[in-house]
């Protein structure tokens, strides 16, 4: 009988806590921070690696 084999990407099923730097500060939520500092990381670029993007 012949064994069927999962591919596994490297990583998956490890947890992380994305962290970012916003004004200076790095932090991981935006719960403490004003509406200025909310609509500052709102209005950034986003940079992502899907592969969607790369194929269009």
């Amino acid at each position: 009988m012949e064994a069927t084999k999962t591919k596994k990407l490297v990583g998956e099923g490890v947890g992380f806590e994305r962290i970012r730097r916003i004004t200076g500060y790095l932090v991981g939520t935006l719960d403490r921070f004003n509406n200025a500092k909310k609509a500052e990381e709102h209005d950034r670029v986003k940079h992502t690696l899907n592969s969607e993007e790369k194929a269009a």
